[in-house]
């Protein structure tokens, strides 16, 4: 019963649809300007949360921005216009996904950078290891030879 019951929880949370802020109002009587006001609202920024897109957002200033968008699409401008438009009025900020320019570049870069110098870091370590040669393990002396001895067989003869 109680997989059963798990399995019917699992179902309908898959099977809810994605849950966006948009209200009734805001939606455009055209499907076709609506869905590329949709796709342009996951690409902004709510200014309110920082990391959640207007689209999702219940804040007055991401609805704000959602008809604001909706007006510029209802005007004519295409999605880089609008875009345009936005960033001009509240800088790169807005953008959940900045875009690749030169102010941005060690946004971009950093990442990359840091994985590949940790991985030559590495590669110079491991290098370094193999010519010393501390990879191999030096011989047991005699007396840590009888130690081992003495434990192997102490260990023999508790079973």
């Amino acid at each position: 019963m109680r997989r059963m019951m798990s399995a019917i929880v699992a179902l309908m949370l898959l099977a809810m649809p994605a849950v966006h802020a948009v209200q009734p109002d805001e939606i455009m009587s055209d499907p076709v300007k609506e869905a590329r006001a949709r796709d342009l609202s996951r690409e902004l920024r709510c200014m309110v949360c920082q990391n959640q897109s207007i689209d999702d957002s219940d804040a007055p200033l991401a609805r704000d921005l959602r008809l604001l968008v909706r007006e510029r699409i209802a005007a004519g401008d295409s999605n880089s216009q609008v875009l345009d438009f936005l960033v001009a009025r509240y800088g790169e900020f807005v953008l959940l996904k900045p875009r690749f320019e030169r102010q941005t570049m060690l946004l971009w870069l950093l990442a990359p950078l840091l994985l590949a110098g940790g991985g030559f870091a590495l590669w110079r370590q491991i290098r370094r290891r193999s010519r010393n040669g501390t990879d191999v393990m030096a011989p047991l002396t005699p007396e840590e030879e009888a130690r081992l001895a003495a434990l192997m067989s102490d260990d023999a003869t508790s079973r």
